[in-house]
């Protein structure tokens, strides 16, 4: 007859929480497994869209139209909170790609858009943008959180006190130390709720962001000429 081996329950009282921490990492894990998937899945939808994620005509966006959009078939609305112009950008920006040209940019007040459907960051100035890039966001209980934030801390060489990992180039968004910074944009990647780009195109958003600049932090909304970038509150 089938008998369990003596100590058996003072073995399994031993060992039930070592089994409940593990299962509570394979869940965990699971969780971020199925984001990064979908999210990876999402991106090759996109690819077979006609439309690209940012190019430099006019985007169709999934969001009702903003009432204040210029209409497409008039010029595009003037002023430094307008979008007056859009970099020339061929197609979608792959991982680890950016695009920075200044050339018809002007001095003026800087904003900074982020969509995390699209996972791509733009950089206007007076209107103009001058920088765009692919992005890493947060994902399950670490999402990156939408919203208008003022950048409150600038440091170059900055480390994670949380993690104990660098973020160059840190721009701060929160106190809790949400921030864009330079990061590996890879596929597959992930943060803790910041928002990763290419290093190198940290360090020209680094010179050029100022202490009080605005990044708007969106999901699935898109930007056009003439549409605004920033509400301004009526005078």
């Amino acid at each position: 007859m089938w008998a369990l081996p003596p100590g058996w329950r003072k073995w399994t009282k031993r060992r039930i929480p070592l089994l409940a921490a593990g299962a509570v990492v394979v869940v965990l894990s699971a969780l971020l497994a199925f984001h990064v998937l979908k999210d990876i899945v999402g991106i090759a939808l996109t690819r077979a869209d006609p439309v690209p994620i940012h190019h430099n005509t006019p985007v169709q966006t999934r969001s009702t139209p903003s009432p204040n959009a210029a209409p497409s078939s008039h010029p595009a609305a003037d002023g430094p909170f307008v979008v007056r112009s859009i970099l020339s950008i061929p197609g979608p920006i792959r991982f680890g790609q950016y695009y920075w040209d200044e050339s018809k940019g002007e001095a003026g007040p800087l904003v900074i858009t982020v969509d995390l459907t699209a996972r791509v960051l733009s950089v206007f100035e007076n209107g103009h943008e001058v920088g765009a890039t692919a992005i890493l966001k947060g994902y399950g209980d670490k999402p990156t959180p939408l919203g208008v934030f003022p950048i409150t801390q600038k440091d170059a060489h900055h480390v994670s006190n949380l993690y104990d990992a660098p973020m160059p180039w840190m721009l701060r968004l929160t106190n809790d130390g949400v921030s864009i910074h330079g990061s590996k944009v890879e596929r597959g990647y992930a943060t803790n709720g910041c928002i990763g780009v290419p290093e190198a195109f940290a360090e020209k958003l680094f010179g050029k962001a100022r202490l009080g600049d605005r990044v708007i932090i969106t999901d699935g909304k898109q930007l056009k000429l003439g549409d605004p970038i920033l509400k301004q509150p009526k005078s």
